[in-house]
C-alpha cells in the first residue's frame, strides 16, 4: 500500500519507441508511477509507408516525487528494441486553450 499524493495533471513526450509498442504497454509502464489518463501513439513513415519514427504522449496524474522517479527509471532506458527519451511536455494543450479563451473574454 503506497502513499499516493495528489498528483498533478501532466503531460509527458515519450520518444524512440519501438514500432511494435502498443497503447496498452506504454499504459502499463508508466501507469507504475501515477495515474495514466490517456496515451496517443503516433507513427511517422515513410514515402514506402515504412515506419522510421514512433512517439506518443502521455497524460498522465503525477506527484512530483513520482515523475522524477519515472524519468530516473525510465528515461534512456532500453526497451523492445528502442531507447526511451521522456520529457514532459512544455505546457499541456488543455491549458494552453484555456488560457486563449480568457485571453479572448478579458
Amino acid at each position: 500500500h503506497k502513499m499516493t499524493t495528489r498528483g498533478e495533471m501532466r503531460r509527458l513526450f515519450v520518444g524512440g519507441l519501438s514500432h511494435t509498442v502498443t497503447q496498452k504497454e506504454l499504459k502499463d509502464r508508466f501507469g507504475k508511477f501515477g495515474d495514466v489518463v490517456d496515451v496517443e501513439l503516433r507513427t511517422r513513415r515513410d514515402e514506402e509507408g515504412v515506419p522510421y519514427k514512433t512517439f506518443g504522449y502521455i497524460n498522465i496524474s503525477i506527484s512530483d516525487a513520482d515523475l522524477k522517479r519515472c524519468l530516473t527509471v525510465l528515461n534512456k532506458s532500453k526497451w523492445k528494441g528502442g531507447t526511451l527519451q521522456i520529457e514532459t511536455a512544455k505546457e499541456s494543450f488543455l491549458h494552453r486553450c484555456t488560457s486563449h479563451i480568457l485571453t479572448l473574454t478579458c
